[in-house]
C-alpha cells in the first residue's frame, strides 16, 4: 500500500481513500467476506481536516448515550470475524508466514534508520512511501503471537483507571512498547469494531480485548513508525497513535511553571496546533494539580473524552496530550475527574479563542495576522506617558456602533477618534465573558478576545488600524475577581485552585464573584503572563487595571469578623501587593512603551511609585505608571451639579485636588461609571436650562483639560448626550443628524472637544510638567464669591498657558487677573463661550497687554471680560 500523507489542514485534495487502496489490490488478493463488507462501506470515504479518512458517518444517534447497543454490535462483528477465521483455518499458518516475512523486511529497513525510543520511533517515514507489495488481510495477531503474549493486554488496574478517567500516565500503557518476543501494541478506542496497525508494508489487526481495548504483539526488533486504522460502524479512521509521542513540553517549561515564573505561559499551556515529531496535530496542556485524571473532549471525538486521557507531567500539576490530525477551529474542553471521583467539563483557562456566548467551548486557534504598525511600535517608547500628551476616549466596543464586528469597527473608529484629536482609546474589557450586561468585568476567558465581535486576528486587525492612525490602545484588565460559572475557573479541578482556599477570602462581597489567590505562585503566574500576553500578542499600549482597591485591602466591603488581619496585624493584602508589583515590573521590563493605569479609589501610598522605592508606610511602590484621580472626579462633579448661586460655598471642592496633585501620576476620569445606574449623563448633571447645561459642560471640559493630569472621557459625552449610557443601544448618534432640530447644540460640544484636544496637543505646558509642582501656579484659587479659578501651566521650556474658569451665569467685564510681568501680551487660544460651540460669543479677538496694576499678588494684570459659564485659555502672543 502507499502510506497516506498527513493532513496539512482542511483541504482534502490528493488524499488516497480506503476505496482507492482497495481498488489497487482487488485483483491481487481475495478478501474475507467480512473485509469485503468493510471495503464497500469505505467507498464513500472522505479525508477530513483531522488527517482522518472517514467514510459516510452512520454512527448511531444514541451511541454515546447507550453503550449497550454498541457493545452488541461489536460482539456481532467479532462473532462474524471468528466464524470467518474458522472457515479459513487452513490458511492461518501461511498468513502468519507472510506477516513474518513482511516484518523481516520492515526490520531490515529499520536497521538503516536511527533507533527509536521505547515509546516512539525517533524519525517518522516520509509521508509518500513506496508502493507496498501485496499485503495479507488484517488478521487478529492472536493467531500468530509468541508465547506469553496474553500478558500484553491492558491489565485490570490500568483498564479500570483508563475507563474511569483517573489514569495519570496513559502513555506508559497505551501505544507501542518493546516486550520479550517483539513489540506490544495497545489501543483504547471505545466503540471501535477493530484496530489495525500499519507499519510500512506490514498490516496487522489487533485483538479485541473488550470495552474498547485492543492489543497484540508483532515480532519486530524495535518500535517502528506506525499508524492505526480504526474501524467504526460505517467508517474507517486512518490516524497516528496519540500515545506514541514524547511529551511536547520540555523540562525548562515545566521548571518555570513549577516556580510560577513562566512569563509566556500562554505558549506552554492551552491548545496549540503544531508539528511534533514530523506529525501535524494539536498539543493540549492544562494545569490541574488536584485532578485524579484529565481527558480532552471535543467535536473531533463527539464530546466523549474516554479515549483521550492526558498524562500528568510530574509535580507541576500539568497534564498534556498531543492529538494528531487535530487543527485550527476544533472545539474542545477538558474533562476533569475531581478528587471525589466526580467529573466536570471545563473550558480551557488559557484558550486563545472561544465560541460566541452563550456557548462556552474553547476553540483551537493559531494567529495568521501580519502586523503593519512597526512605525508606531518603534516610537511609542520615546517618551513616558506622564510627560506626553495623553487624552483618552473610553468606549465599549460592542455598543459604540452596535452590530459592528472588529473589522467593521476598524473602518470607522480610527477615523472618528483621530478627527476628535484623542491620543488614545481605552476599551472596556475585551476578554471573553459570559454575560454581556457585566460589560466585560466578569471574565471567564482571560486569554481570548470576546468572540461576539470576531476572531482574535480580527481584534488584532482593529488594534493595527488604530496604531496606523496614530492612536494608542488601552484595555481594561480585570485581575481582581472572576465569576462562579461551573464550566470556568471556579473550583477548576474539584478544589479551590484559582480562588483562595479560605471561603471568606475567596468570596467577593460586592459582585458575587471569587477573588484570585494572589499568594499562590501559579495563580500569580497565570495573571502576570496574561498582562504580558495582551501587550505582546495584541500590541496593546496600556492596561487599565480594574478594582485595585478591592485587591489591596483584606477588609474591603467586609464587616468585622469577616476578615483576618495579615501577619503584621494590618488590613493590607500583602499577597495582592506582591502580585501588582510583580505584574508592573514584568510589563515595564518586557514591553517598552506600555503604561499601566490603576483604578484605585483610596489614598494608598505609592500607587505610581517605583516598586523598589519604599514610602512612609514601609511598602515599596506598586509600580503603576498612572492612577485614576477618583477624588478629583467626585469633588468636581459634586461642585458642577450645584446651582451657581451655591457654588461659592463649595469652592474648595474645585481646589482641593491641588493639595495632593503631585502625590501620584494622575488621570482625570469621566468614565462609564459616572453616566450609568441613575447617575445621569454628564450634561444632565449640570444645573439650569438646556443652554446653561451645555455652557456648564463646556466650561467644565475646559477646566478639566487644563488641570494637571491626563484626561479621559467616555463615549457619548463628547457630544452632550442627554441620556444615560446603555450597553444595549450605545450612544445616541441621531443627536448629530443634521435633520434633528437641536443637532447644532450637540455638534457645538463635539467641536469644542476636538479643539480642546488640538490645542492641548500643541501646548507642551499642558502635559510636559504634569507630575511636577513647578509646572503649575495659582493665580487665584480663592475667588469663591466670583466663582472664578485662574492658574498658570508651564512647559519644560518655561512657556506658560493661562487658564481662567468662570462658573457663574453672568458676564463680568473688566475683571482683572494677575499675570507674570515678563510676558508682553496674551492671546486667547480657546474660549468655551465661542459662538461656534453654542455660546454667547463673549470672546477676546485682540491681544491683551498687561498693565502695571497689581492683582493676585503680582505686579501686572490684564483685564478680561469673563464670559458666563466659560473657561478661557490664553498664551503669550
Amino acid at each position: 500500500m502507499t502510506p497516506r500523507t498527513p493532513s496539512s489542514g482542511s483541504d482534502p485534495k490528493n488524499q488516497p481513500t480506503p476505496a482507492k487502496k482497495a481498488a489497487t489490490k482487488k485483483e491481487a488478493a481475495k478478501k474475507a467476506t467480512a473485509k469485503k463488507a468493510v471495503a464497500k462501506k469505505a467507498t464513500a470515504a472522505k479525508t477530513t481536516t483531522a488527517g482522518k479518512t472517514t467514510a459516510k458517518k452512520t454512527v448511531p444517534k444514541k451511541e454515546a448515550a447507550k453503550k449497550a447497543p454498541a457493545k452488541k454490535a461489536v460482539a456481532k462483528k467479532t462473532a462474524a470475524k471468528k466464524t470467518t477465521a474458522k472457515a479459513t483455518a487452513a490458511k492461518t499458518a501461511a498468513a502468519g508466514a507472510v506477516v513474518r516475512k513482511a516484518a523481516e523486511k520492515t526490520a531490515k529497513k529499520a536497521t538503516t534508520a536511527k533507533k527509536a525510543p521505547a515509546t516512539k520511533a525517533a524519525a517518522r517515514p516520509a509521508v509518500d512511501g513506496p508502493t507496498a507489495p501485496e499485503p495479507v488481510s488484517p488478521r487478529p495477531v492472536a493467531d500468530w503471537r509468541p508465547e506469553g503474549a496474553d500478558l500484553v493486554a491492558v491489565a485490570g488496574g490500568d483498564r479500570e483507571r483508563l475507563l474511569a478517567g483517573t489514569h495519570h500516565d496513559p502513555h506508559s500503557v497505551l501505544g507501542a512498547h518493546p516486550v520479550p518476543g517483539g513489540v506490544a501494541f495497545r489501543a483504547f478506542r471505545p466503540y471501535a469494531l477493530g484496530v489495525t496497525v500499519v507499519a510500512g508494508e506490514l498490516r496487522a489487526g489487533l485483538r479485541d480485548d473488550g470495552q474498547g481495548f485492543f492489543s497484540g504483539v508483532l515480532p519486530l526488533p524495535e518500535v517502528p513508525a506506525y499508524r492505526l486504522e480504526v474501524e467504526y460502524e460505517g467508517t474507517v479512521q486512518d490516524t497516528e497513535d496519540a500515545y506514541g509521542f514524547l511529551p511536547t513540553l520540555g523540562e525548562f517549561d515545566l521548571h518555570l511553571i513549577g516556580e510560577g515564573r513562566h512569563e509566556r505561559l500562554w505558549q506552554a499551556l492551552g491548545a496549540h496546533p503544531m508539528t511534533h515529531e514530523g506529525v501535524t496535530g494539536t498539543r493540549f496542556a492544562v494545569w490541574a494539580p488536584n485532578a485524579r485524571g484529565v481527558r480532552v473532549a471535543g467535536g473531533f471525538n463527539f464530546w466523549d473524552g474516554t479515549g483521550y486521557p492526558m498524562r500528568s507531567l510530574g509535580a507541576t500539576g500539568v497534564w498534556e496530550l498531543f492529538v494528531p490530525g487535530i487543527g485550527e477551529g476544533e472545539l474542545y474542553k477538558f474533562e476533569i475527574t475531581r478528587p471525589d471521583g466526580s467529573k466536570t467539563l471545563r473550558a480551557d483557562p488559557l484558550a486563545r479563542r472561544t465560541e460566541v456566548p452563550p456557548a462556552t467551548s474553547s476553540v483551537v486557534h493559531a494567529s495568521h495576522h501580519e502586523w503593519g504598525d512597526a512605525e508606531w511600535m518603534a516610537r511609542r517608547a520615546q517618551r513616558p506617558a506622564h510627560e506626553a500628551p495623553f487624552s483618552v476616549y473610553e468606549l465599549h466596543l460592542p455598543s459604540w456602533r452596535p452590530g459592528l464586528t472588529y473589522r467593521q469597527l476598524a473602518e470607522q473608529l480610527p477615523a472618528y477618534v483621530r478627527d476628535l484629536g484623542f491620543t488614545h482609546v481605552e476599551l472596556m474589557p475585551v476578554a471573553e465573558h459570559p454575560f454581556g450586561g457585566s460589560w466585560g468585568y466578569q471574565v471567564t476567558g482571560f486569554y481570548a478576545p470576546t468572540a461576539r465581535l470576531g476572531t482574535p486576528d480580527d481584534f488584532k486587525f482593529l488594534v493595527d488600524a488604530l496604531h496606523r492612525a496614530g492612536i494608542g490602545v488601552l484595555v481594561d484588565w480585570v485581575p481582581a475577581h472572576f465569576p462562579r460559572d461551573e464550566w470556568a475557573l471556579a473550583e477548576f479541578d474539584g478544589r479551590p485552585l484559582y480562588e483562595h482556599a479560605d471561603p471568606l477570602r475567596a468570596a467577593h462581597p460586592d459582585w458575587g464573584t471569587l477573588e484570585f489567590d494572589f499568594g499562590r505562585r501559579e495563580v500569580r503566574n497565570f495573571l502576570v503572563a496574561n498582562a504580558l500576553y495582551w501587550c505582546e500578542e495584541f500590541h496593546i499600549d496600556g492596561l487599565r487595571v480594574d478594582a485595585v482597591a478591592s485587591m489591596l485591602y483584606l477588609d474591603y466591603s467586609r464587616e468585622p469578623g469577616q476578615w483576618t488581619p495579615n501577619e503584621h496585624g494590618g488590613r493590607e493584602n500583602l499577597d495582592a501587593v506582591a502580585f501588582l508589583q510583580e505584574m508592573n515590573a514584568t510589563v515595564y521590563r518586557r514591553a517598552p512603551g506600555v503604561v499601566t493605569v490603576a483604578e484605585e479609589s483610596t489614598a494608598w501610598d505609592g500607587v505610581t511609585r517605583a516598586t523598589h522605592h519604599r514610602g512612609p508606610s514601609g511598602f515599596g511602590g506598586l509600580g503603576f505608571g498612572l492612577k485614576w484621580n477618583m477624588g478629583w472626579m467626585h469633588d468636581s462633579l459634586q461642585y458642577m451639579s450645584l446651582d451657581p448661586i451655591h457654588r461659592k460655598f463649595h469652592h474648595g471642592e474645585m481646589t482641593f485636588s491641588m493639595v495632593y496633585a503631585y502625590s501620584e501620576n494622575y488621570v482625570l476620569p469621566i468614565s462609564h461609571d459616572e453616566v450609568v445606574h441613575g447617575k445621569r449623563s454628564l450634561v444632565s448633571k449640570m444645573p439650569g436650562d438646556w443652554w446653561q447645561q451645555r455652557a456648564n459642560l463646556r466650561a467644565y471640559l475646559g477646566f478639566m483639560w487644563s488641570h494637571p493630569g491626563k484626561q479621559l472621557l467616555f463615549m457619548g459625552q463628547e457630544f452632550a448626550q442627554g441620556s444615560e449610557w446603555s450597553e444595549t443601544r450605545g450612544p445616541d448618534w441621531w443627536l448629530l443628524d443634521p435633520n434633528y432640530g437641536a443637532a447644532a447644540d450637540h455638534r457645538g460640544v463635539l467641536d469644542l472637544v476636538r479643539d480642546l484636544n488640538t490645542v492641548y496637543r500643541a501646548t507642551p505646558a499642558l502635559w510636559t510638567r504634569d507630575v511636577h509642582p513647578d509646572g503649575f501656579q495659582w493665580i487665584t484659587g480663592d475667588a469663591a464669591d466670583d466663582n472664578v479659578l485662574a492658574f498658570l501651566r508651564y512647559g519644560t521650556d518655561g512657556t506658560p498657558l493661562l487658564a481662567v474658569s468662570h462658573f457663574a451665569p453672568v458676564v463680568r467685564p473688566d475683571y482683572r487677573v494677575g499675570v507674570p510681568d515678563d510676558v508682553p501680551a496674551w492671546r486667547e487660544v480657546l474660549n468655551t463661550d465661542a459662538a461656534r460651540y453654542g455660546g454667547s460669543d463673549v470672546v477676546h479677538p485682540d491681544p491683551l497687554k498687561p498693565e502695571p496694576q497689581g492683582r493676585h499678588g503680582r505686579s501686572a494684570s490684564i483685564r478680561l471680560t469673563l464670559p458666563p459659564l466659560a473657561t478661557v485659555w490664553l498664551r503669550p502672543a
